[in-house]
């Protein structure tokens, strides 16, 4: 496990935690400001009505506070309790209303009473609250005073970048987004992982150049891929970080190819390394891998979470606290991703320059080479499963599942050989 990196996380988690965030707006800028404390943004700003595909940027939504009271003026409901309290997006309100009348606009958890549950109506001009059932339950009859003072106006979409330069153009995106208020495992857990995997890679001279967007769900990855149209093709491999630091084991969502080359190197990891896991096929359902893998891009883009979307009790709701994620989980995470972007990044596909029956290995000093290794005979069957299988269609990864050996051991192998003039990329 990364030394001391989770708490680390769970710190930024619990800082994050209070913001007020949506699709647009300044909870969103102020989440990116945070971040950027510890990794440089690029920040970009789309304007309201922007066209992005089928899509249109909404308009830029602003809430300074939100309640009900009561006759008494006693505040029943109160955003300044929870940003849960009230339902993303709602129009401004300041009216009085009987129970009666205000009940339609009132969400619970019926079966959770003491919970808030998160509701938005980000596409349809609205407004509500949300609060624990056992509060509705006890208000009595009688009139109460609405307030949300909220503004909509033409503004932007906010959404950051950050880019760890590679050997190669070629790019791995790594995506998280950032438009959940006070949840703590769907959406800071993540962003919080991604931003500290963005400085781990920045310290290992990698080779593909990986691109970190943290985005607001959907319309942020319309957003994105609309921008960036001309230069997809550079776009190699993605994952998509979200629900990264509950208890639950970790759970890879294929993309929609089921093959692709970031399906193939976790698989790889989550099975090599003995973890609990649960790997589950690609559906249009989800976090913004199905923006991702939409039929007209069909990226090679997964998504990684512990337990996955709407399938634990706390998600969406204000049990979804800092409480609820652990240092442990979220380094677990982070640790995986550190070790599947080695994965992508040293698998290749190599030529045998010497293919005609086996090269003899102990004139080269390769068999010797070995005998330090705690691992000699792994890594010695490893320079012959390397040899036999290079022939332009295998990868190191396709070798290392083939043959059962670590794939770090079969990478190793291929360096040796390469630099044997053995084999060529």
């Amino acid at each position: 496990m990364t030394t001391g990196v989770g708490e680390n996380l769970h710190a930024l988690v619990r800082r994050l935690y209070p913001l007020c965030r949506s699709i647009t707006g300044d909870g969103v800028r102020e989440t990116l400001r945070i971040v950027s404390e510890l990794l440089p943004l690029d920040i970009f700003e789309v304007p309201t009505g922007t066209r992005v595909f089928d899509w249109t940027v909404p308009q830029e939504w602003t809430i300074r506070d939100a309640y009900v009271a009561n006759v008494a003026g006693e505040r029943v409901i109160d955003f300044a309790e929870s940003n849960l309290h009230l339902v993303g997006y709602s129009v401004p309100v300041s009216r009085t209303m009987s129970l009666d009348e205000l009940r339609p606009h009132l969400h619970t958890l019926p079966e959770q009473p003491n919970l808030i549950p998160y509701r938005t109506t980000y596409y349809q001009r609205d407004w509500g609250f949300c609060l624990r059932h056992r509060t509705l339950e006890s208000l009595p009859d009688g009139e109460y005073w609405v307030e949300i003072d909220s503004t909509l106006t033409d503004g932007h979409l906010t959404y950051g970048e950050h880019v760890v330069p590679g050997q190669v153009a070629d790019e791995v995106i790594v995506s998280s987004h950032l438009c959940h208020p006070s949840l703590a495992n769907d959406n800071l857990a993540g962003i919080a992982v991604a931003t500290y995997l963005a400085r781990a890679l920045a310290d290992s001279d990698p080779f593909f150049t990986y691109r970190f967007l943290f985005i607001p769900g959907t319309i942020g990855s319309i957003t994105w891929l609309a921008g960036n149209f001309d230069r997809i093709e550079r776009v190699k491999h993605g994952l998509v970080l979200a629900c990264a630091g509950d208890a639950g084991p970790l759970t890879y969502k294929r993309s929609r190819r089921g093959d692709a080359g970031i399906d193939r190197a976790v698989e790889h990891v989550l099975t090599a390394s003995g973890r609990d896991h649960r790997v589950v096929d690609f559906s249009p359902y989800g976090y913004d891998e199905r923006q991702f893998c939409s039929p007209g891009f069909n990226l090679g883009v997964g998504c990684l979470t512990r337990t996955p979307y709407a399938a634990y009790p706390e998600y969406h709701t204000s049990a979804d606290n800092p409480d609820f994620v652990s240092p442990n989980a979220m380094a677990d995470t982070l640790d995986t991703c550190i070790e599947v972007m080695s994965v992508l990044d040293r698998d290749r596909r190599y030529v045998n320059l010497s293919p005609y029956c086996e090269p003899q290995l102990g004139k080269r000093g390769l068999y010797d080479s070995l005998g330090g290794r705690s691992d000699a005979k792994q890594a010695q069957l490893a320079l012959l499963w390397v040899l036999n299988f290079s022939d332009g269609g295998h990868s190191l990864l396709d070798i290392a599942k083939r043959s059962g050996l670590p794939f770090d051991t079969v990478a190793d192998a291929a360096h040796a050989l390469r630099a044997s003039d053995l084999i060529k990329e």
